[in-house]
């Protein structure tokens, strides 16, 4: 009994690990990044370049400013990165056994990275929505702010002033946001590292290092147009007439491109790659350095030397 008890036990935090690996080491990087994400947001609402919102944050809200919505971070790590690499590792796993233990092809790891980031999105987007809300609400008039204390404060009067619907506002972009990050994330970084193996011979430590680097930034020019499409969608207020400015994502998509021209997508584009970059690393490094995978004789390999084992 004694023994069944411990092989029950033993079954289960396999399958758990990879969510809680996934949730803890996402909270971590967000304590590090949240001042950089306020930064980020704050210049795709229009409030000038990085050192000048930077700046003015500074001069007018204290640094205590460039925490603000750190709680509906925190949550929405706890959910979005949860979701999304605990259900990443078990759906490649499931994919490697169905494979007969042999390295996933690209277009697999794709579907299964494209697959994660939906799921991912779909559990953080009420989280996302507060972050936004409380990361942009210094910017709004005096009489339009609204004033959440913390991230759990923020659900509750979303759904008391707006519906529990309203917790998925912007959840379309968020969704393909999370989606593209993943897709160009996974395109380049096979190639990054077969790059930094055999061309530069770099160690095991520094190829995952400087492959995550560099689909960091292939991760961040697929996303940032849906990031910034998010943004105003998650922070628009009715007006007097009680209209919205858009009336969805593409409506904002398409007023945005005619009024600022397709690079307007990409407003803080540098800001963003150094937000994104510590997230892709707790990725990569969680999946690669970490786990060991059997190859197609039961030995067990690192999955940053043997290409294709994402």
């Amino acid at each position: 009994m004694a023994e069944e008890k411990k092989a029950q036990s033993a079954g289960v935090w396999p399958t758990v690990k990879p969510f809680v690996n996934g949730g803890a080491s996402g909270m971590l990087a967000t304590c590090v990044i949240q001042p950089i994400d306020m930064v980020k947001v704050r210049i795709q609402l229009g409030q000038g370049s990085a050192a000048t919102v930077t700046k003015n944050m500074l001069r007018e809200e204290g640094v205590g400013a460039f925490y603000k919505g750190l709680s509906a971070g925190l949550l929405r790590q706890a959910t979005y990165t949860t979701a999304r690499l605990g259900s990443f590792k078990m759906l490649t796993n499931k994919a490697i056994e169905a494979n007969d233990g042999k390295p996933l092809p690209l277009y697999q790891k794709a579907l299964c990275g494209l697959t994660a980031g939906a799921i991912g999105a779909c559990f953080g987007s009420p989280a996302d929505l507060a972050l936004i809300r409380m990361q942009a609400d210094a910017t709004l008039p005096v009489a339009q702010r609204r004033n959440y204390t913390n991230a759990f404060h923020a659900l509750y009067r979303i759904v008391a002033d707006e519906g529990v619907l309203a917790l998925w506002k912007g959840a379309g972009p968020t969704v393909v946001r999370a989606m593209a990050l993943n897709m160009g994330m996974l395109a380049s970084y096979d190639q990054s590292v077969e790059f930094c193996k055999d061309s530069l011979g770099l160690g095991e430590a520094a190829t995952v290092l400087g492959a995550s680097t560099v689909s960091g930034f292939f991760a961040a020019a697929c996303s940032l147009p849906f990031d910034y499409v998010k943004t105003q969608i998650q922070k628009m207020q009715p007006d007097a007439s009680g209209k919205y400015p858009y009336s969805g994502s593409l409506d904002c998509a398409m007023k945005t491109l005619k009024s600022g021209g397709p690079f307007k997508f990409y407003t803080g584009f540098p800001v963003y790659c150094v937000r994104i970059a510590p997230h892709v690393m707790v990725f990569t490094f969680l999946y690669d350095l970490d786990i060991p995978q059997p190859d197609s004789e039961g030995r067990e390999k690192n999955r940053v030397v043997e290409r294709g084992h994402f």
